[in-house]
């Protein structure tokens, strides 16, 4: 004798109520990662501006005639709190180091994310950083800056350079 199939015909939940449940677990996920709070406190960021960011949450379900679910969906805007931006840092003089001791120098003066380019022209990625030195930097050492500002220009060891 054969067990009974766990979708057998008088079981199988209707595909519009598999589609409902997902979607419902998938809004739940992205409220999770979006960093949305349900909490009665604000968050704040980094960023100087005011924004309003639309939140998407489920309106009460109706059944229909059939028996399916129909679950619309409401939009409605939400006020992020934000506080000011962090005073800027001042560039270190990184020229002559080598690329990952160049980004090092750059964190610990208090900026985490800088860029990097071939300083040939060639487009060539730094993949491994500590085989680059950099040849050129901006801004110039001693000038403010902030997140994502600092380019640092670099050519392979061993490459033709002024250091």
């Amino acid at each position: 004798m054969r067990a009974p199939h766990l979708f057998s015909t008088s079981i199988r939940p209707s595909s519009v109520a598999v589609r409902v449940a997902l979607s419902a677990f998938a809004l739940a996920s992205l409220a999770a990662c979006s960093g949305t709070s349900t909490d009665s406190k604000a968050e704040s960021t980094s960023i100087a501006t005011s924004t309003t960011q639309p939140t998407t949450t489920q309106a009460p379900s109706t059944t229909s005639v059939a028996g399916t679910t129909n679950s619309p969906l409401v939009t409605t805007p939400v006020a992020a709190e934000v506080t000011p931006a962090a005073a800027p840092a001042i560039m270190p003089n990184v020229v002559c180091m080598n690329l990952q001791d160049a980004q090092d120098t750059i964190q610990s003066a208090g900026v985490f994310f800088s860029r990097s380019a071939d300083a040939t022209g060639a487009g060539r990625r730094q993949l491994v950083d500590s085989n680059w030195i950099v040849i050129d930097q901006t801004p110039s050492a001693g000038s403010p800056f902030g997140e994502i500002e600092a380019v640092l220009s670099a050519v392979k060891i061993g490459e033709p350079n002024p250091c």
